[in-house]
């Protein structure tokens, strides 16, 4: 399993319009990708944290390429104060 952490900071005032566009990109991921097998979104005031788990790599490159997230990540730009990825070739449970 390969998993992905995102924090972003949005700036003040847009959560509104970034949540909505952030819980359909997620619903979408965990319902269309096969490779997908986790998309959790967290959030504490002006920050969301993702934590992501996919099969491998592979999925998560192929993640990165669908509609639904090239659309997201456009919609989403100019909302975006700050974006840290980070990514774990290894998850043990």
């Amino acid at each position: 399993m390969f998993a992905v952490t995102v924090i972003f900071d949005i700036h003040a005032g847009r959560m509104e319009d970034f949540l909505p566009l952030m819980l359909t990109n997620a619903r979408a991921s965990r319902d269309t990708e096969p490779g997908c097998q986790q998309f959790d979104v967290c959030r504490e005031g002006d920050r969301i944290f993702l934590y992501e788990i996919y099969d491998d790599r592979a999925a998560f490159d192929a993640h990165l390429a669908t509609d639904h997230f090239l659309s997201f990540d456009a919609a989403v730009a100019d909302m975006v104060a700050e974006k840290r990825l980070e990514t774990y070739a290894s998850v043990m449970r």
